[in-house]
């Protein structure tokens, strides 16, 4: 299983400059993956400017966005930045998507809450679309180079839909960051979806968890603060290792569960952090 390491964009008040040297001590240490865990109503730093500072300041390690919540933006721009990031990184972004639940996240005029699924379906299609290099609403110039690749895509979510969209447009699963019996299930599904859809091979399948190894106290009071006004099933059960013991079974169960990657999301913006978790892992 490969280890990957979120940036600290979600970190409240996390200074930004701080991004692009995490990104280049990550990828150093070894890290498969460099990942985002974004939200709009938040004093943090965005999936999009987070992603594309790392793939600046990195030149092999892989960046995913896990994940971002793509109703939230207008379908065609989201489309336009997300090629740029993996242009930019030379085609190491994977881009994970979510539809979210909460309506503080829902700021674009006209792209509310309500009808954010149905949204999302006619989304996907425009980045392809995008992607491939169609006309911008059948003018004369495309949206992204010539010899743009279509982002490969993950989805998150606790939904038959996401599901659903994993197997139609996705090549995997992000499962959240909940202990490994309650995770479980949700795996099983997308395997399950998978088959069922006839999709050769087997999802990729990736789980978050989140850390704090030098200072626990504050890594659990910024966890705690992120997830105040979540669902009440993910604010109490968010995974936080926060000894050596923790991360080795954390690794240990994941495996165990045969998922192919575990990011372990930073609950601090403590550079220190990295080499830390590194000499456990790598």
């Amino acid at each position: 299983m490969k280890i990957g390491i979120g940036l600290p964009n979600q970190v409240r008040d996390v200074t930004a400059a701080t991004l692009p040297r995490w990104a280049a001590l990550a990828e150093e240490a070894g890290f498969s993956t460099l990942a985002t865990t974004g939200r709009y109503a938040y004093p943090g730093v965005s999936d999009t400017v987070a992603l594309a500072a790392a793939a600046g300041a990195t030149t092999t390690i892989g960046l995913l966005s896990a994940v971002l919540l793509a109703p939230t933006w207008p379908g065609a721009l989201l489309a336009k930045e997300v090629a740029g990031i993996d242009g930019v990184s030379g085609g190491r972004l994977t881009l994970g998507v979510g539809v979210g639940s909460r309506e503080d996240e829902f700021t674009v005029p006209g792209l509310g809450l309500h009808g954010r699924g149905a949204r999302l379906e006619a989304d996907l299609a425009t980045y392809r679309e995008i992607w491939g290099g169609a006309p911008v609403d059948g003018g004369p110039n495309p949206a992204v180079p010539t010899g743009t690749r279509h982002v490969p895509m993950l989805f998150g979510g606790y939904s038959a839909r996401a599901l659903e969209r994993m197997v139609r447009w996705g090549e995997g699963y992000i499962g959240g960051s909940l202990p490994p019996a309650m995770t479980a299930p949700s795996f099983e599904a997308a395997r399950r979806a998978w088959r069922e859809a006839g999709r050769q091979g087997a999802p990729k399948l990736v789980v978050l968890a989140y850390f704090a190894l030098a200072d626990p106290e504050t890594g659990q009071a910024n966890l705690q603060d992120f997830y105040r006004l979540a669902p009440e099933h993910i604010a109490a059960n968010a995974v936080l290792c926060t000894t050596p013991e923790m991360i080795k079974q954390a690794v240990t169960d994941y495996t165990a569960l045969g998922l192919d990657e575990i990011i372990f999301v930073p609950a601090t913006d403590a550079l220190d952090e990295i080499p830390r978790l590194a000499d456990l892992v790598t």
